[in-house]
């Protein structure tokens, strides 16, 4: 992990799609950028088929969930945070109606011990071809 002033980039998290750092700290507050599924050091992302022109044939949310709740575990702990110490949490999910009940009963099992604040929106897309994605406040 790497910290220019109040910014965070993780050696183990994905790398960035657009010019911003994987969280900033301001006070005792950690501000992560949206993370999605995708694994470090590939543009593979866990659960997806791609057709050659890249968009997507099919996917599996239940692996994308996992993968984006490992990737933000990644990016609090090399900022100096954890898991518990997440405060609230806003998910874009790209299909509510068929992902929804999927990705709320994984959610249920990573934050059985934490409650944070929550907020789930649908959008019709996302910067890659991933079908959810977090965006994460949490306490240093």
């Amino acid at each position: 992990m790497t910290n220019s002033n109040d910014k965070v980039y993780s050696s183990k998290a994905p790398e960035p799609v657009g010019l911003y750092p994987h969280a900033r700290k301001v006070g005792n507050l950690l501000f992560l950028s949206g993370v999605g599924p995708r694994e470090h050091g590939t543009k593979q992302i866990p659960g997806v088929e791609l057709a050659a022109d890249g968009s997507i044939i099919s996917y599996n949310i239940e692996a994308q969930c996992h993968s984006v709740f490992r990737n933000v575990r990644t990016i609090l702990e090399d900022a100096g945070s954890d898991w518990d110490k997440i405060v609230d949490v806003t998910v874009f999910l790209t299909n509510m109606k068929d992902d929804f009940a999927i990705y709320n009963r994984i959610y249920a099992d990573y934050f059985k011990d934490n409650l944070p604040c929550r907020t789930t929106v649908e959008i019709n897309c996302l910067p890659t071809p991933i079908a959810i994605e977090l965006k994460v406040i949490a306490t240093i």
